[in-house]
């Protein structure tokens, strides 16, 4: 119950289940974990649920934290969620640019399901009432709320400047940051049409903007120490513009190149957030009630923030395994072995039904999710893994992953990859391998025939930014 220590937990019993007996326990909430196992034991009377933190970085690139072998970027605050957890060799996002994956975040659904397939795209196109995350889905924080959690989100939102779309009504309780895809980290009140704001009201903040967003976690931790939260904190760096203080930046003055420079400095400013965030945890005596993850909401765009997505080809805004696996790790004290890898694919989908399983909270009954709880998986208490098959889409960028085969489209066709030999995605096998890429064509026919047409398209010279609410406009091919 809410208000406990870890002390007045109840007593706990091992028992061996069956498939059936687990898949029945883990719906009712009565698993639980002890010493990264998953083992049976009647509701704990007086014990704590956990607080859940999801940190979500924007546009980090895949080699560019120390876990992942970075050299030039030291990020030991983040490495020591890998280190004290278990770290996702082939953790996914669902699209690959910001406000999709957001959007499929939030729901634990493709968020192809409900049109949410493109970015919202700057003002005016993104004041527009349909665009956004349709009200109508269930987010995790209304599956946290619903459950007795405090909730907060503190830093990008992306997914509806309409008031509608306000993480207000959405399920969270508290908010700090901005509504649009980007924002200056200097300059809160621009653009005026998303300025930084507590709740609705504009806030003229003097701290670096990623500095901010860490002062406001912390804070926010220690307001609900008494009871369990769930708190997102999705940073918007190191999403361009490139902007750093030179508290940061002299920790890289041997990086020559500037934006290079730029860029590690902004990651360490995330880095140094995560470590406030953990340190916070530990003061208030959260450490081992709490689940952290961390992750970026897609491959780093080389051009613009000069990230590195190595040894992955291709970045941000593509299928290539640069665009859409990103650095995922998770940690739980004293139920997450510390130092795990996991070597399945998993995805952002995951985290809101991983979340509901923790927290004893009911998924949504109208709009079943396609993440899975992934809990068992990592703890060694379930086999196989979580997903046969996975999918993306965002207009012409497609892809399909089953086992070690991924279906890529690439100008107008389609090409096939055996991850497990060409992890650049160099060789198209589809001739030497005609089955299976017929096999998962097919998969991917049946997918798109359960999915949404997109509710707006994206802005370009040559089209309109929106579509009126209701259309279904064409995806190009």
């Amino acid at each position: 119950m809410p208000g406990q220590t870890p002390s007045t937990r109840g007593t706990r019993t091992r028992s061996i289940l069956s498939r059936r007996d687990f898949l029945a326990a883990a719906g009712a909430g009565a698993l639980t974990l002890t010493a990264g196992r998953w083992l049976w034991a009647a509701p704990d009377a007086g014990g704590r649920r956990p607080n859940i933190i999801v940190i979500l970085a924007d546009d980090l690139g895949y080699a560019d934290v120390g876990y992942q072998g970075c050299k030039d970027i030291s990020t030991p605050h983040i490495d020591s969620i890998a280190a004290g957890g278990v770290r996702f060799t082939d953790g996914y996002v669902s699209c690959p640019v910001c406000s999709p994956t957001r959007a499929g975040l939030m729901t634990g659904r493709y968020q192809n399901r409900f049109g949410h397939e493109f970015n919202t795209g700057p003002a005016p196109e993104a004041l527009t009432e349909h665009v956004g995350l349709p009200v109508e889905e269930t987010t995790i924080a209304d599956v946290m709320k619903s459950a007795g959690y405090a909730t907060g989100v503190i830093g990008k939102w992306h997914l509806g400047i309409h008031p509608k779309y306000h993480p207000f009504r959405r399920g969270f309780d508290e908010f700090f940051g901005f509504l649009a895809g980007s924002h200056s980290y200097f300059q809160p009140l621009q653009p005026k049409w998303s300025p930084v704001q507590r709740g609705n009201e504009p806030v003229n903040e003097k701290a670096y903007l990623t500095d901010a967003f860490t002062r406001e976690a912390v804070d926010f931790i220690g307001r609900h120490k008494e009871k369990p939260f769930f708190l997102y904190l999705p940073y918007n760096a190191p999403h361009t513009p490139m902007q750093a203080p030179p508290k940061y930046l002299k920790r890289f003055a041997s990086i020559e190149d500037a934006k290079r420079r730029t860029y590690a400095a902004m990651v360490s400013g995330v880095d140094d957030g995560v470590g406030a965030v953990l340190s916070a945890l530990k003061d208030n005596g959260l450490r081992e009630d709490t689940l952290v993850i961390f992750l970026s909401d897609n491959g780093g765009p080389p051009k613009a923030n000069a990230s590195r997505n190595d040894p992955l080809s291709g970045g941000k805004s593509s299928a290539f395994e640069g665009g859409i696996r990103v650095p995922f790790a998770m940690q739980w004290p004293g139920r997450i072995t510390p130092g795990s890898v996991y070597r399945e694919p998993v995805i952002s989908l995951d985290i809101l039904p991983t979340a509901a399983a923790a927290a004893g909270a009911k998924l949504p009954a109208q709009r079943p999710v396609d993440g899975v709880n992934i809990l068992p998986y990592v703890t060694g208490a379930a086999a196989g893994a979580p997903h046969e098959i996975l999918f993306w889409r965002r207009g012409k960028d497609i892809a399909v992953r089953k086992g070690r085969w991924k279906l890529r489209s690439f100008r107008e066709k389609f090409l096939l990859h055996d991850l497990s030999a060409d992890l650049a995605e160099k060789t198209d096998l589809s001739a030497q391998h005609p089955e299976v890429f017929r096999e998962l064509r097919e998969a991917l026919a049946r997918w798109e025939s359960e999915m949404a047409p997109p509710r707006w398209i994206p802005v370009t010279r040559n089209a309109p930014a929106t579509s009126p609410a209701g259309a279904r406009p064409a995806r190009a091919r």
